[in-house]
């Protein structure tokens, strides 16, 4: 249950990333308002920060 959605596109890579309170609060918010996962909005930044290596669109994620 729940885990068709990741068939297509498994991710098997962990990073791990030390924030602040201040940080984990601003990310927890940034969920809620986006209804979007942490990971998610970690990888949208990723595509942000370097558009041209990946030519994807946070859609495509």
């Amino acid at each position: 249950m729940g885990r068709g959605k990741y068939k297509d596109n498994p991710k098997y890579n962990v990073i791990s990333l030390r924030v602040s309170d201040e940080e984990k609060s601003l990310l927890e918010e940034m969920t809620r308002q986006s209804s979007k996962s942490i990971s998610r909005l970690m990888r949208e930044a990723i595509l942000f920060y370097s558009p041209t290596v990946y030519n994807v669109s946070p859609t495509e994620i």
